[in-house]
């Protein structure tokens, strides 16, 4: 952008020294319109009109530009904002279940202790520790 801007004002220092250099008086016709003045005046008014018109049918595209990428940094943000809050209930639920598998570990461990596993075979032989 600034370099468009360091162009466009030197193009415009060029323009000025050439009309200004060309002063010579000129007639300007178009239809029924009729104009003299110096070369330099119409140079002038010829960049002017020329950038005017550029600027004006330029416009549209530059403000459409400037809507679509207000609406996508809305929507970028958005999207963070909801990633953020996955990964959030993603780090809940993980600990939920490792609270789950810790609970789960020790109920295991406490009836495993209580109830050990009798074999077959000691029931059979009727073992005096497991009767106990």
């Amino acid at each position: 952008m600034q370099l468009m801007l360091v162009l466009g004002i030197a193009f415009a220092i060029v323009a000025v020294l050439f009309a200004l250099q060309n002063n010579i008086p000129v007639a300007v016709t178009l239809a029924v319109w009729h104009f003299e003045g110096s070369l330099a005046l119409v140079l002038l008014l010829a960049l002017g009109l020329g950038v005017l018109i550029t600027g004006l049918l330029s416009s549209p595209a530059v403000i459409r530009r400037q809507w679509l990428a207000a609406r996508l940094r809305r929507r970028v943000a958005d999207l963070e904002r909801e990633a953020a809050e996955w990964q959030a209930r993603n780090r809940e639920l993980a600990a939920e279940v490792a609270r789950s598998t810790l609970a789960n570990a020790d109920a295991s461990n406490v009836d495993a202790e209580e109830k050990p596993y009798v074999g077959m075979r000691a029931l059979l032989a009727g073992d005096d520790k497991t009767q106990g």
